[in-house]
């Protein structure tokens, strides 16, 4: 803890937050904290191997350019990683059977999970979007997918580590 002093005030020490636990961790946590965001290692080592970031924003701003960089090997890895976004509690059988159906027909035709970022979507939005997306980028070739899905993927790792840097967990 550093303290804060001001000139005529008594030095009150400030409270390390999670950036400084982040910063500061072992970096073997911090790949394993980093592949739960993203589950691709060239990733995890270049977020890890520039610490330690001035602020949120910078390590979010270093999130997005390593995964910007990520070769298709690299993104191969990572989506092989990913599994079908979970839809809300209460969602009908019917749509779990059109759900699986429409990612069936998606790793049929791209060889790997769809992935799709649901941050800051209302629940109630989430199987409509998930298929609607499905659907669309079913029509998409291969080269134009991986685009779209490399996107997908550096949404997701994004949301995921704001989430841990709230506190919320992966």
């Amino acid at each position: 803890m550093t303290p804060t002093h001001l000139p005529g005030r008594p030095a009150i020490p400030t409270l390390p937050t999670i950036l400084d636990a982040f910063n500061n961790a072992p970096v073997e946590e911090v790949h394993k904290l980093l592949l739960d965001c993203l589950r691709s290692l060239r990733w995890a080592n270049r977020v890890a191997d520039h610490r330690p970031y001035p602020d949120a924003e910078s390590l979010l701003a270093a999130c997005d350019e390593a995964a910007y960089d990520l070769s298709r090997g690299d993104l191969a890895e990572a989506l092989a990683a990913e599994t079908l976004p979970t839809l809300p509690d209460g969602t009908y059988s019917v749509a779990h059977t059109a759900m699986s159906a429409a990612h069936a027909a998606y790793e049929a035709k791209f060889g790997h999970a769809f992935v799709v970022c649901l941050d800051g979507l209302p629940p109630t939005r989430v199987l409509d979007h998930v298929l609607e997306a499905i659907r669309s980028r079913l029509t998409n070739d291969p080269e134009e997918e991986r685009v779209v899905a490399a996107e997908e993927l550096r949404r997701l790792a994004k949301a995921r580590l704001m989430d841990l840097l709230r506190g919320a967990g992966p």
